[in-house]
């Protein structure tokens, strides 16, 4: 929020509760926030702040403080969008005022400020046609992007987060128990976005389905496997695609394995080093792309193609294909455990 309109909610505690009522009244926001000198945040005082006190026989003219609650939730500045729309969902709040180490005010987010997020126009192709063997027998009678995560299929689970950001149009690829993704996702009307399902006779691959897209996009454009699970920021993803001017964006994270044995370092028959079970990082393939409609034409029509195999074309030609690194939550329902661990997150996380 900007500090001009910041300061128009901005009351002190000696405030009267009449005041501070015509204050919350004269705004769309609905709060003020009682600060000292300093502007250190020490309470709220809502409408409904107001009407509890006066059934408890507060008078008007009291100060605010004696009214105002003192232990309001609070977020730093660093907080991104989608944990605060969390934090607000979790403790059915409104508003959360932003507040620095020291305790000063420094915005407030508003849950009607954070759903009227500009709609993206970049579209999102979803890749579902797998077959998900790995998964068998859950999914001998449903497709792996309906199988369910809590109380919502994964697939539903990826839409409202791509949704959340402001995305509005897609394209998902459908091929093993396609009508049953249809049938559950429609047109998209329910999610209040767009969808159209890329129809594969044949599995295409996760690039190859592409050349199913009715015309190539205008703009920059983002595919992600259909069977993940991440708390990606997609617009930080674009923005960085488009400042780098790339052409294609490999979203990358980094993976831990261990040699389970001592591993021995020898020049010219000569020991020159020994690590007893040394760990190696690497980076590696999190499914998740953003592509410039110029990447396209590499990819052969009717024909399996994958993603990486994009990549190796344009870096063979010496074209800008970039990765991205991928910090946040993250995970592929590839296997069993997967799956599993994928339940237990999402109730730890959904309580």
């Amino acid at each position: 929020m900007p500090n001009d309109k910041l300061k128009d909610i901005l009351i002190a505690p000696d405030l009267t509760v009449v005041d501070a009522l015509r204050i919350i009244d004269s705004t769309r926001l609905q709060i003020a926030l009682v600060v000292d000198e300093a502007g250190r945040l020490l309470g709220t005082v809502s409408d409904g702040d107001v009407r509890r006190a006066l059934l408890a026989g507060t008078a008007l003219t009291s100060p605010v403080s004696a009214i105002m609650f003192r232990k309001p939730t609070t977020a730093p500045p660093e907080a991104d969008r989608e944990t605060l729309l969390a934090l607000m969902q979790s403790k059915v709040l409104r508003q959360i005022p932003i507040v620095d180490a020291g305790g000063h005010v420094v915005g407030l987010e508003s849950l009607m400020d954070m759903l009227a997020h500009k709609a993206l126009p970049n579209p999102v192709v979803l890749m579902a046609g797998g077959r998900g063997q790995r998964l068998r027998p859950l999914t001998d009678l449903c497709p792996k992007p309906l199988l369910r995560i809590g109380d919502k299929p994964i697939l539903e689970i990826i839409l409202e987060n791509f949704v959340a950001q402001g995305f509005r149009n897609f394209f998902i690829s459908i091929n093993y128990m396609a009508e049953k993704v249809v049938e559950h996702f429609g047109d998209g009307s329910r999610f209040g976005v767009s969808i159209t399902y890329l129809r594969e006779d044949e599995p295409l691959g996760t690039a190859g389905a592409l050349t199913l897209l009715p015309e190539a996009p205008h703009l920059p454009f983002l595919v992600m496997n259909g069977d993940l699970l991440t708390k990606v920021n997609f617009e930080h993803l674009l923005d960085f695609h488009a400042s780098q001017e790339a052409e294609a964006t490999m979203c990358v994270r980094p993976y831990t394995s261990q040699i389970p044995y001592g591993v021995v370092h020898v020049e010219d028959h000569q020991l020159v080093r020994l690590e007893e079970k040394p760990s190696q990082t690497v980076f590696v393939n999190a499914g998740i792309y953003a592509l410039s409609p110029s990447a396209l034409p590499l990819i052969p029509k009717g024909a399996a193609f994958d993603m990486p195999t994009l990549f190796e074309a344009l870096m063979a030609q010496k074209r800008r294909a970039l990765a991205f690194p991928v910090r946040e939550y993250w995970i592929d329902i590839g296997r069993m455990g997967d799956y599993e661990q994928a339940q237990s997150d999402y109730l730890r996380t959904s309580c």
